[in-house]
């Protein structure tokens, strides 16, 4: 049986474990963009930062910020808790990621996982997830999560029209001495 956002929001303690990874899915009431040829987004949830992650027909997982990036994350729903659950800090990849490159993506990700505050918290989250979903670890994350935003075709509009731009962001690892520092 395929992971779908209905088997993960049954389990109360996945539910409590995505939230401690920055995921909730509780959707926003109201719509604030649109996505061309979809009638309806069906927003299956949100970010800490205000971003809402829907599901496509195609069953991609789509990921709107709420300043106005928008892209492809993941080409399922088990695809994206996989990368939730390996990276939770997947948006700052995409900020450190040099403009869509994945050898920043990757220095990014490694600074990042070596910079974690709580990482038992952050690891006791990552092995309860996976058990109780009976989810394998992701093979290559990052290279996913490129992959998927790079293959992005989805356009996606503000409520005035205006398209959105991608999600990889031109700073580098280099760009911010914390994790410059950390990857060192």
């Amino acid at each position: 049986m395929p992971l779908t956002p209905e088997v993960v929001t049954a389990n109360r303690a996945v539910v409590g474990r995505l939230a401690s990874l920055d995921v909730s899915f509780v959707p926003d009431e109201e719509p604030w963009f649109t996505v061309d040829g979809v009638e309806t987004p069906r927003q299956i949830g949100s970010d800490g930062s205000g971003g809402a992650l829907v599901l496509l027909p195609s069953l991609n997982v789509l990921y709107v910020s709420s300043e106005g990036r928008a892209g492809i994350i993941a080409g399922t729903f088990e695809a994206f808790v996989r990368l939730v659950v390996a990276r939770p800090y997947w948006l700052d990849i995409l900020k450190f990621s040099g403009g869509g490159d994945l050898q920043e993506m990757r220095r990014a990700a490694e600074a990042l996982e070596a910079t974690l505050d709580d990482e038992d918290e952050i690891n006791e989250a990552r092995e309860e997830i996976r058990k109780s979903l009976d989810l394998r670890e992701a093979d290559d994350p990052v290279g996913a999560l490129y992959e998927a935003i790079a293959a992005s075709d989805a356009i996606v509009r503000a409520t005035d029209g205006s398209p959105f731009t991608t999600l990889f962001n031109r700073f580098s690892i280099d760009n911010n001495p914390m994790l410059r520092n950390a990857a060192a």
